[in-house]
């Protein structure tokens, strides 16, 4: 059966491509200037487009008429028709094919993919009830008030084209008036529906008009539908290929946009010539590409480039059309146009309102905001653009009976689309904000309005911080503040000016604006390498997924649902492992001077025996197919008994030497199982036989002799034994990728969380609310952190081999950073930074091989990752002869709140749970009172955290109860052995743990403050960037902002001996502290230092007063 659809290349010898003017020249071809027409076209739209910034119809409308003034001049003088000659002998479909890719690749580009999945069968839907309605009720209205000569095909087809919404301008008005983009996405991915299904029926009339009716519905369907699966295919593919090619670290700007837009045009070309759809393969193209597909910023500036080649092709197909209706004669204008044309704006309008309606109850379905006010809105949608002029031409193409004037298909499509452009898009936009649809609601007022107030507030600090440069002295500041002040006015509706929004609707604000934070989290942390693309696109499409749910905090439960776990390939792998076919030899070991038991040992476990059993059962294919075959086994069939007899005496063999040697065991392995029921079947198989040769005319004898012959056919089971160790391999392969992207995943969630923790507080006006947020944000996290707990446990080499990954993708990430600022500072010239990035880019690049698991070091490696032992073999060497290795199950108590310190664990595998009553941070009882919190805390400990430090410096209770969440395995070194290196390497290891505890604590709960310092362990040891200092109660310290840059109370309390002022751990001093008092028996500060005081003071490591003092006094735990 022939295709139904057509390419452009394809034309029947001795017929003309059909024209855009549906008729052919009337004056012999002579050199014109229509590439100057063209350029002056693009031009005048610039210049119109410049001055008319807020009204593209009226610029369509200008460039129409125009376009109308040039086709009536081209109608008189020969001169003017010499110059559009060329474009009155442009095919119709080559012009439709030379715009359209690109207009619907962006339109397609814009929809939010994430979105359209979770509504895809409503919109599915709605496309085909828009469709089938206008096709009808148009097509009727058509025949019946058109006075022209159209017959009923005409009048069919016209419908078809005049039927389709435009992708691009139905949306606009409501994306510049702050519409929803899910209704966008709707109304967007319904018009492309519609477009699609019209551009393969008219493909399909195109091209096998003369032939289509000798063939019947189903094979019309069946095409029609191996069209749409094919285009998808290919379009889903085709997508890959170019995000593979715009994601490449060493393609530069211009070559990722040639590259962009030419194989847009070579995927639809290609797609057409393959007589499927180069519109739905487009479609699938730009649906499946997202902001992870492209580098960074590199999506906005490929879709600049397309939003500029859309208008420009908008301006010449509007102009082109305008020239084509002003090249026929004026007899045929006349009153009815505009009569006619009143009556298809409002039958096409009013078919719009009938579809929303019905269509009303599945929108209700998609959406819990929908109602009849978006109804109305979305009743107005139906703008009609380019697509409906690229197919207005078609219309007289295709149709069998031939009118006089074919351009009047034109001039109606395009004085409808001009119409809708201008009417419709105001009443969208009259309408959303006459019914409040653009109004804010109060949660999201209060949230805009703390974001501006938290702006302005960053704006005066930062007033007040130039006020104290020196060169800024004379400056009017007065006049910066008035000129620096916001003043935004946000937009609210009279009804709800007096209401106040209960905690309920906040927390639902609350909630969309957490999704917006996590979603742009997971993007930042793709762009700096820390999450991979497919770990990122799952968070993101989970998040989008989940984000339409009402008051629905996405958890990781969730994402893991989302992604469908990883379940059945465990069980997958755990059944190939037993069927996996396992060779002893140590338990068989023959005994004795039997010389036969001793060779027949030899020959069952040797490698030969094997493979000749799988010989065996591969040379009687060939004989099994003869067997199955009729006519052939008639004519060998003592062949085939003989091969019979000889394969089951190989059986037989093979079977007497195993039992000879496993015995009773034999029965023990699967496969001898089978091997021996193979062996009594066959021998079954021969008796049959037999009998049948004794009694030939026993026809119940010869049935199942037949039946059991058939049977012959599981003797290739066991061949299944050679593939079992590859499936293993496979489904091995695939946990551990399944294994690192849950972890990558989880990580990057936790990540989010913690964000979205630091920016919510930014918007939230209530106290109550922020409290409650949090605690869910919180408790989100605990569980996201115990699943890496997990996940860390079950693939320990996967979560090695990530983490080393990952490590390596920060470190050169820093670098490139640190390469852009010498290179703009200068100091590497243009040549020298361009090598160097693209040797860093080839570092990052190979990162895609790395490998996907590293086996975890053995025990006593861990040792190395104790930062206060600096990796020093003094040290390890003396607590690696001490340490000792303790194992717990799951549940154990490893240690309880309350009790007196052991010694320390470092964790090796596996997870355990801490519950602890809120941190002490060693302040005295008496100040613990003016805390308001009694949260109790829930913290999970994994691979090379360390449980109780500050227990055992302080030598008082633990204040939290460890358990076991997995089997565990660790590292313990118990207090005396602690003691004893104390004293051996004294004063400096105490101290080194006394600041690792200091800057764990300083970068957990100060993290923002500190985010522009690098307080790594290594540093602060090496060039003392920071330092910590040692107050008992009663002694005094003064600060000098000079060489201080931030004192932090790490542990116990302090007061501002100026001010009386308590400042209590975990706390940042403020810069009018100028002299503390220690209030508490032990109190620890860290003092961080300026970039220019480091440089003076590296050889200072121990800090100032007396980092010792406390080795013995009273403290508490603190994390």
């Amino acid at each position: 059966m022939a295709k139904l659809n057509t390419s452009f290349w394809e034309h029947t010898e001795g017929i003309r491509p059909d024209l855009l003017c549906g008729r052919s020249a009337d004056y012999m071809f002579a050199r014109g200037h229509f590439i100057v027409l063209a350029c002056a076209t693009i031009v005048l739209g610039g210049f119109l487009r410049a001055f008319l910034k807020s009204s593209e119809v009226i610029v369509l409308t200008v460039l129409s008429l125009t376009g109308f003034v040039v086709g009536q001049l081209a109608y008189g003088f020969i001169e003017v028709y010499q110059v559009v000659y060329p474009l009155l002998r442009t095919s119709s479909f080559s012009l439709y094919c030379y715009v359209s890719p690109l207009i619907i690749f962006l339109a397609a580009l814009d929809v939010d993919f994430y979105i359209l999945k979770n509504v895809l069968w409503q919109v599915l839907l709605t496309g085909l009830i828009s469709f089938s309605v206008t096709f009808l009720i148009v097509g009727l209205v058509v025949m019946k008030f058109n006075k022209e000569s159209w017959d009923l095909q005409s009048c069919l087809l016209f419908s078809m084209a005049i039927g389709i919404t435009d992708p691009i301008h139905s949306v606009n008005s409501l994306k510049t008036i702050g519409i929803s983009k899910m209704y966008t996405d709707i109304i967007r991915g319904e018009s492309m529906i519609i477009c699609s299904i019209t551009s393969i029926f008219f493909g399909i009339l195109r091209s096998n008009l003369p032939h289509m009716f000798m063939y019947r519905e189903f094979h019309v369907l069946m095409d029609f539908s191996l069209s749409i699966l094919g285009s998808i295919i290919i379009g889903y593919w085709c997508s890959r290929i170019i995000e593979f090619i715009l994601t490449d670290l060493f393609s530069n700007t211009l070559t990722s946009i040639i590259l962009c837009i030419s194989m847009v045009y070579l995927v639809f070309y290609i797609v057409e010539f393959l007589k499927l759809s180069g519109m739905i393969a487009l479609i699938t193209v730009g649906m499946n590409l997202d902001s992870l597909s492209f580098k960074p910023r590199m999506e906005l500036t490929i879709t600049k480039f397309l939003t500029m080649f859309t208008s420009v092709f908008q301006h010449l197909v509007y102009t082109f059309f305008g020239i084509i209706i002003g090249c026929g004669k004026l007899n045929y204008f006349s009153v009815h146009i505009v009569t006619f044309t009143l009556i298809l704006f409002i039958t096409l309008n009013f078919v719009r309102l009938f579809t929303v309606v019905l269509v009303s109850p599945i929108l209700k379905h998609s959406s819990y905001k929908y109602n009849w006010k978006w109804g109305v809105v979305i009743a107005w949608s139906g703008i009609r653009g380019v697509f409906n002029l690229l197919l207005a031409p078609e219309i007289y193409n295709v149709a069998e009976k031939k009118i006089q004037s074919p351009q009047m298909f034109v001039l109606y499509v395009q004085l409808i689309s001009l119409m809708t452009m201008g009417i419709n898009s105001s009443m969208m936009t009259y309408l959303a904000r006459k019914l409040g649809m653009c109004v804010i609601s109060l949660p999201r007022q209060m949230a805009m309005q703390n974001a501006i107030n938290h702006i302005q507030e960053i704006i005066q600090n930062t007033i007040t911080l130039f006020k104290t440069e020196k060169i800024l002295t004379n400056v009017n500041w007065t006049l910066v503040e008035e000129k620096t002040r916001i003043k935004y006015s946000i937009p609210f509706h009279h009804e709800t000016e007096q209401e106040s929004p209960t905690d309920e609707v906040l927390i639902e604000e609350a909630r969309l604006h957490v999704a917006i934070i996590q979603m742009s989290s997971f993007e930042k942390q793709c762009q700096d390498g820390i999450l991979d693309v497919k770990a990122a696109r799952i968070l993101i499409g989970a998040t989008k997924s989940y984000c339409t749910t009402q008051g629905k905090f996405m958890s990781i439960q969730d994402v893991s649902a989302y992604i469908k776990a990883r379940s059945w390939l465990m069980k997958f792998k755990n059944i190939l492992t037993v069927l996996e076919y396992h060779k002893d030899k140590t338990c068989f070991i023959p005994y004795g001077k039997n010389k036969f038991r001793r060779l027949a040992y030899h020959i069952v476990f040797s490698e030969e025996f094997e493979y000749a059993g799988h010989i065996i059962s591969l040379i009687y294919i060939y004989p099994m197919i003869i067997h199955l075959w009729p006519i052939v086994r008639e004519l060998n069939v003592s062949a085939l008994i003989l091969v019979n007899y000889y394969f089951i005496f190989l059986y037989i063999l093979q079977s007497a030497l195993k039992i000879i040697i496993l015995k009773r065991k034999y029965f023990h392995q699967h496969w001898n199982t089978l091997e021996f029921f193979i062996l009594l079947l066959g021998i079954v198989d021969i008796l049959c036989i037999y009998f049948v040769k004794l009694r030939p005319d026993d026809v119940v004898l010869i049935q199942i002799t037949v039946v059991i012959g058939y049977l012959r056919i599981i003797r290739f089971i066991p061949l299944i034994k050679i593939i079992i160790p590859l499936l293993i391999n496979i489904a091995d392969v695939q946990i551990k990728k399944r294994l690192s992207l849950m972890y990558s995943i989880t990580k990057g969630y936790v990540k989010s969380q913690e964000d979205a923790k630091f920016l919510v507080k930014q918007i939230s006006g209530r106290e109550s609310i922020y409290q409650k947020l949090y605690e869910i944000l919180e408790t989100n996290k605990r569980e996201a952190v115990k699943e890496l707990g997990l996940i860390e446990h079950e693939g320990r080499d996967v979560v090695i081999a990530l983490k080393t990954r990952q490590a390596i993708r920060t470190v050169i990430a820093k670098s490139l950073k640190h390469l852009s600022f010498l290179w703009s500072r200068g100091i590497i010239d243009k040549h020298e930074g361009v090598e160097i990035h693209k040797v860093l880019l080839s570092k990052i690049k190979a990162l895609n091989n790395f490998p996907m698991a590293i086996p975890p070091p053995t025990p006593d490696k861990y040792l190395h990752k104790i930062v206060w032992l600096e990796n020093k073999d003094v040290l390890i060497k003396f607590f690696k002869e001490r340490a000792k290795l303790a194992y717990f199950d799951y549940g154990d108590v490893i240690c309880k709140e309350g009790e007196m310190p052991q010694g320390i664990y470092l964790i090796i595998s596996g997870m355990a749970i801490l519950h602890s009553s809120p941190p002490t941070f060693g302040i005295d009882s008496s100040l613990q009172s003016h805390r308001e919190s009694q949260t109790l805390f829930t913290e999970y400990y994994t691979c090379g955290d360390i449980i109780g430090e500050l227990s055992c410096l302080l030598k008082r209770e633990i204040e939290y109860t460890a358990i076991c969440e997995t089997i565990l395995q660790a590292c313990f070194i118990s207090l005396e052995d602690l003691y004893e290196g104390f004293d051996v390497f004294w004063p400096s290891l105490e101290y080194k743990i006394w600041l690792k505890l200091a800057l764990s604590t300083a970068e957990q709960y100060f993290e923002s403050a500190l985010i522009d310092e690098d307080l790594t362990f290594q540093k602060c040891v090496a060039l003392n960037v920071a330092y910590v200092e040692t107050l008992s109660s009663c002694n005094e310290m003064a600060i000098d902002y000079a060489t201080m840059k931030f004192v932090i109370v790490v542990y116990g309390s302090v007061i501002d001996t100026k001010t009386e002022v308590q400042y209590l751990a975990p706390c940042i001093l403020p810069k009018t502290c100028e002299q503390i008092q220690g209030t508490s028996d032990l109190s620890k500060l860290l003092v961080v230092q300026p970039s220019e005081t480091v440089k003076h003071s590296s050889s200072k490591v121990m800090g100032k007063g007396e980092p010792f003092g406390g080795r013995k006094t009273i403290g508490k735990e603190f994390r």
